[in-house]
């Protein structure tokens, strides 16, 4: 399978799993999926304001941010987007809410990806459909349900 990850880190930061750990999750987010190019960018508080800020005009740092690759049809070419994660907002969300940090990674991580294709959450019938299909992605990695 040619799933190609790209995986930028922005800063040095503990706790931050490896490109393995993402390649995994990634693979286990787009089962089905023979081709797919993605970038995962691991970023810090200020560049995660300032894109959550100009993308959904929300002046905060967010835990992640998905943007989807506007190709033209028929291009070819299997690009996906981009996955941007802040890795202090992981490890805040992780302690407070009693989860283990990879585990917390590896939801945000699917979540973004399912992000990019296509799934949502704005709709209490769109965000009970995500959610199951990540409660499902995440067993199949032995993580368990991180809504619970």
């Amino acid at each position: 399978m040619a799933i190609e990850v790209d995986l930028q880190l922005a800063g040095e930061w503990d706790g931050i799993p490896g490109e393995a750990e993402f390649k995994a999750w990634v693979r286990a987010a787009l089962a089905g999926r023979d081709t797919a190019e993605l970038t995962i960018r691991i970023v810090g508080r200020d560049e995660s304001r300032a894109l959550n800020d100009s993308f959904r005009g929300k002046d905060a740092a967010t835990n992640v941010l998905s943007f989807s690759a506007d190709l033209p049809d028929g291009l070819g070419i299997p690009l996906l987007g981009d996955v941007v994660i802040c890795a202090p907002v992981v490890a805040e969300e992780a302690g407070a809410q009693g989860k283990p940090l990879q585990d917390h990674w590896a939801h945000l991580t699917v979540h973004g990806v399912l992000h990019l294709l296509g799934y949502d959450h704005l709709e209490d019938d769109e965000a009970e459909e995500m959610e199951s299909l990540e409660i499902e992605i995440l067993a199949s990695l032995g993580v368990p349900n991180p809504y619970r």
